[in-house]
């Protein structure tokens, strides 16, 4: 028994049959002690997911999470399905191969913005780029916390760390604009703090069939804390967060004072103006243009202000589904008594060789 086609992202999947008990989170729940620091946003992000899982229905055999090297990368531990703890940024590669060779998985690649976006940027990009099946969940805490607090490409510019004693130089990646800019076709952010918006987000991302990033802002306690406050204090975050509705105006602030609007060179910008005319969200829009600039509405500094929601969501064709296609295509063509080998070597265009 599969998955049905309206839930793309998973077809090919086999799922729990008719006769079998439902799962919980406890069948998700593997027996191994969680080490993450107190406080740390992994905690939250986890038990999201083990909560989540049981919905889609499939076995835990079909599940497999791969990571690289940081403290998100602990992950597969926890989760009672396959896994791999993989090798420093190569997440992305492992998983496609998986993705490609087995129809039958749900893939997921949890990664770190250290991980995946410095000796991982090549295989992330391109792993988007080609839209395989898989599912990728960056945390973003903005700093090497495995190591012991170093910046990283995410860390604002001016970084006072360990490796970076009088500031850092280097200006920081927007995750969310370098998926866009590599086409992905599946883009959002989240935030790990918020329970319910974190599950529809990832209850959207693994409907989607292709490539899904999912951004999430995750709070590093020791290392970098409060790197997000400006989204997650109660004070604050009604200013801050910038929701993404598809279908709907992007408005937000106490009773939507604020509005997002074309700017006058061609991009997009807040407004205060009570009458201003608010773009419609169109997450399904496929020119990505001004969904990556709605991203670049993030602060790459002190994050006054952030956008939170599916940034994109489309359908193309997927690089494992096509390559499914083309061995079958060439299985058949081998098998065929027109193109078998023996034939090719009898036919009419042969060689002497003196």
């Amino acid at each position: 028994m599969t998955i049905d086609l309206g839930f793309p992202g998973l077809a090919g999947v086999p799922t729990l049959g008719a006769d079998e008990p439902a799962q919980t989170r406890k069948d998700f729940t593997s027996d191994q002690e969680v080490r993450w620091c107190p406080g740390c946003g992994d905690y939250a992000i986890l038990a999201a997911m083990q909560g989540f899982l049981p919905e889609l229905g499939i076995k835990r055999e079909n599940v497999v999470f791969i990571s690289g090297i940081g403290c998100s990368s602990r992950f597969p531990y926890y989760l009672d399905t396959y896994g791999m703890h993989s090798i420093h940024g190569r997440a992305p590669a492992i998983a496609t191969g998986l993705a490609t060779a087995r129809e039958d998985l749900s893939v997921w690649v949890v990664t770190g913005d250290g991980d995946a976006l410095s000796i991982g940027g090549n295989h992330l990009i391109h792993a988007m780029r080609r839209n395989v099946n898989l599912k990728i969940l960056l945390f973003n805490n903005r700093i090497y916390g495995l190591t012991k607090g170093q910046y990283s490409p995410t860390s604002e510019e001016g970084k006072i760390t360990k490796s970076t004693p009088v500031g850092s130089l280097d200006h920081p990646f927007n995750p969310v604009s370098l998926a866009l800019g590599a086409e992905a076709s599946f883009v959002a952010r989240t935030i790990d703090s918020d329970r319910g918006h974190l599950t529809d987000v990832l209850r959207a991302a693994a409907a989607h069939r292709g490539t899904a990033l999912v951004e999430i802002y995750q709070n590093c306690p020791i290392f970098n804390d409060d790197a997000f406050a400006a989204v997650k204090d109660n004070d604050t975050k009604q200013d801050a967060i910038i929701p993404l509705v598809h279908g709907e105006p992007i408005r937000f602030g106490a009773e939507g004072k604020y509005s997002v609007v074309r700017s006058a060179n061609g991009g997009v910008e807040i407004s205060e103006d009570p009458h201003a005319e608010a773009i419609v969200h169109d997450a399904q829009n496929p020119d990505p243009s001004l969904a990556f600039a709605i991203s670049r509405l993030t602060d790459a500094g002190v994050m006054h202000r952030s956008p939170i929601g599916i940034f994109r969501n489309i359908d193309r064709p997927t690089y494992d589904d096509g390559a499914r296609t083309q061995v079958a295509q060439a299985a058949a063509a081998v098998t065929d008594p027109t193109t078998a080998l023996a034939g090719l070597i009898g036919g009419g265009d042969t060689w002497t060789v003196l």
